[in-house]
């Protein structure tokens, strides 16, 4: 099913509102990607900032949680087992030889609601720890707190859901859905990340499209049916989007509006699944309304400020007058969003100076080895040698070119390209993994035979500037 577009006013939504609300991302959100705005079930709004685009599947991050939710819910209702078990109760055998009191009182609502008792996230501590084997990692970890207190975000908690749907079911997350959840919205080609184990990863891993992100929070306002069919159970939708436990006080923070079953309760009466640098599937139940976004941003929060202060206001109990005028520049504005290209680089020299050059690069954790410029009047194009295999990367100029490229990646990944020269010896090479939030700045500096590289993200989960590469033209 794909949604019906129509004017906001048809679905009583303001379209000088809505046009507020995207200049106000356009203007204060540095880096959106994309957004979907459904009411009554009817498509208001959409917008793809170039060069990012509706067929791209985005990295979800922890909006995979919400996923994981969902098939435990699935596996509940077939009786397959309930959340008051125990979660050693799955896995004995990996049960350490005298297991704590705690984790033998852990059972599953807690991994579903982040009480496990664990004084900290267990991701990076079950990982290291468990080696090949993620589950042993996590058991093996003190519970320093009897479950059920305090709330602590812990995506290890969510990969052992998806664990004990596999281990009950013999399918991992992505087959056991299928049927009961994917193939039903619609959602094709499904990319979810496993571990060593096999194991799809529960708390992350996950790329869809904007628009299968939009069917997912639309299934959950329509209390789990979808075109008649009761795809999820009503109870279950009702549990995880409802509070849980209380994650703090904070009245104008949306972290701190109380926690379900992987849902984040919102202020405004709203609940989300939400995931890292601004992956967001938000759904508004007194609005009747269902907003899908992603994005590559720091700070989460400033996103779902511009929700309540400009869209809120603009929802009405009844269709409104038409506004074609209204509506028009609302339309402009959503086919016209672009990320910004860098501004017209300035003529250098060494266009005409660096072909024919190699540089051999320092060892580096990008695996850089060789590299070499190219030069036409609409491309820069990079011959490299990665981990010893030949690669290119072409890069457009005043434009952004596809490519392909394992560079800074773990696997090759599509990227946008642009190169300009910053300087007369500063080249600048932005690269956009256009499935992902995360964008790369390269600043390639020319001195003699020495080539200096500063890669700066715009986001990451440790520090954004990477080691610097150097290289020599021999």
């Amino acid at each position: 099913m794909a949604f019906e577009p129509v004017s906001p006013e048809s679905q009583g939504l303001s379209s000088p509102a809505l046009l507020r609300f995207v200049n106000a991302l356009d203007r204060k959100i540095h880096e959106m990607h994309s957004l979907m705005l459904l009411r009554h079930g009817k498509l208001v709004a959409q917008g793809w900032w170039k060069p990012y685009a509706p067929h791209r599947p985005h990295m979800l991050f922890s909006l995979t949680k919400s996923f994981t939710s969902t098939a435990v819910g699935l596996a509940v209702a077939e009786g397959r087992f309930s959340v008051e078990d125990h979660l050693l109760s799955f896995f004995p055998e990996k049960a350490p030889a005298k297991p704590g009191k705690n984790l033998k009182a852990l059972r599953l609502k807690h991994l579903l609601s982040m009480v496990t008792g664990h004084a900290a996230d267990t991701t990076e501590r079950m990982i290291v720890g468990g080696g090949e084997d993620w589950i042993k990692g996590f058991l093996s970890l003190q519970v320093e707190n009897p479950p059920g207190a305090p709330f602590v975000y812990n995506s290890g908690a969510s990969y052992m859901l998806a664990a004990v749907v596999q281990q009950v079911t013999g399918m991992r997350l992505s087959e056991y859905l299928r049927p009961r959840l994917f193939e039903p919205l619609g959602i094709t080609d499904v990319v979810w990340e496993t571990s060593p184990q096999g194991v799809d990863i529960g708390g992350w891993g996950l790329s869809l499209r904007t628009e299968e992100i939009a069917r997912f929070g639309q299934l959950y306002l329509q209390q789990g049916v979808w075109e008649g069919q009761q795809l999820i159970p009503a109870a279950w939708v009702e549990q995880a989007t409802s509070q849980q436990v209380s994650n703090g006080s904070n009245p104008s923070s949306d972290w701190e509006q109380g926690y379900g079953y992987q849902f984040w309760r919102c202020r405004h009466n709203a609940y989300r699944a939400d995931g890292a640098f601004g992956q967001f599937c938000l759904v508004l139940p007194e609005q009747e309304a269902v907003l899908a976004m992603t994005a590559g941003v720091g700070e989460m929060q400033p996103m779902l400020d511009l929700v309540w202060k400009y869209l809120l206001s603009g929802f009405s109990t009844s269709p409104l007058p038409d506004d074609p005028g209204a509506c028009t520049r609302l339309q402009r504005k959503l086919e016209r969003l672009a990320v910004p290209l860098p501004e017209s680089g300035l003529p250098s020299a060494l266009e005409a100076e660096l072909p024919g050059r190699t540089y051999h690069m320092q060892p580096h954790q990008s695996q850089l080895e060789r590299l070499s410029f190219n030069f036409t009047p609409d491309h820069c194009i990079l011959d490299m040698q990665l981990a010893g295999t030949p690669a290119r990367l072409v890069c457009g100029r005043g434009t952004w070119v596809e490519s392909e490229t394992r560079l800074f990646a773990p696997a090759p990944m599509p990227v946008r390209a642009c190169a300009v020269w910053s300087a007369p010896d500063t080249l600048q090479i932005i690269l956009r993994y256009i499935e992902s939030p995360f964008f790369f700045t390269l600043t390639c500096h020319f001195a003699g035979d020495d080539l200096h590289i500063h890669p700066l993200a715009n986001v990451a989960f440790g520090p954004l500037e990477s080691p610097e590469l150097v290289g020599k033209s021999v």
